[in-house]
């Protein structure tokens, strides 16, 4: 009875931590030189394409890779979709710029994808930046490192105004938006990372 009290009170101290902090704890924006640039799939994924731009264009590495969904939209296959947005938009990068296709819809599916993916690279990869709007990247970083330890992981954070701000209590969709990812957050620490 004792422990569960103890763990009770360390839960709420938690909870009533990450509620009063202005929602920076979700927030990792350290990218380092790395091989390449991994974009993360997503509903909304133009702001994180163009950090990863940002950041190729600056030096960070010679490759981007943009995670695409396997599914389709209005007939057409997202990779289709996908491939003429970089050859409309990429420039004289677009030969640094590569897809990879992602089947499934969470970021603990996507880790071992990506993982071929960078192998697939010439030469292969051994380090990458993860590129996922601002308050993804905690989670996302937490579990790229768990799942692919073979590679040396950093992460840049792709400003997302519509979904997340800061303080995040100033916006009702802010608010959602923080909620579900401490949730998420803390689902994966305390018990998805823990299973195979």
């Amino acid at each position: 009875m004792r422990l569960f009290i103890i763990l009770v009170l360390v839960l709420f101290l938690v909870a009533v931590l990450l509620f009063f902090r202005p929602g920076g704890y979700l927030i990792v924006n350290q990218p380092e030189k790395s091989d390449a640039i991994v974009i993360l799939n997503g509903d909304q994924v133009t702001n994180r394409y163009w950090r990863g731009m940002q950041l190729l264009h600056a030096g960070y590495a010679q490759h981007l890779i943009l995670d695409v969904g396997a599914g389709e939209i209005y007939g057409r296959p997202d990779a289709e979709l996908a491939q003429d947005f970089i050859n409309r938009t990429a420039g004289a990068s677009a030969s640094q710029v590569s897809t990879c296709l992602i089947y499934g819809d969470s970021t603990k599916d996507e880790a071992p994808q990506v993982g071929k993916c960078l192998q697939q690279l010439q030469p292969p990869a051994r380090s990458a930046i993860l590129v996922s709007d601002d308050y993804h990247t905690r989670r996302a970083l937490s579990i790229f490192r768990d799942r692919q330890p073979q590679y040396t992981w950093s992460a840049a954070a792709a400003r997302n105004d519509f979904l997340f701000g800061l303080p995040w209590w100033k916006n009702r969709e802010w608010a959602k938006t923080y909620l579900t990812e401490v949730e998420k957050t803390l689902w994966w620490n305390l018990y998805d990372r823990w299973r195979n």
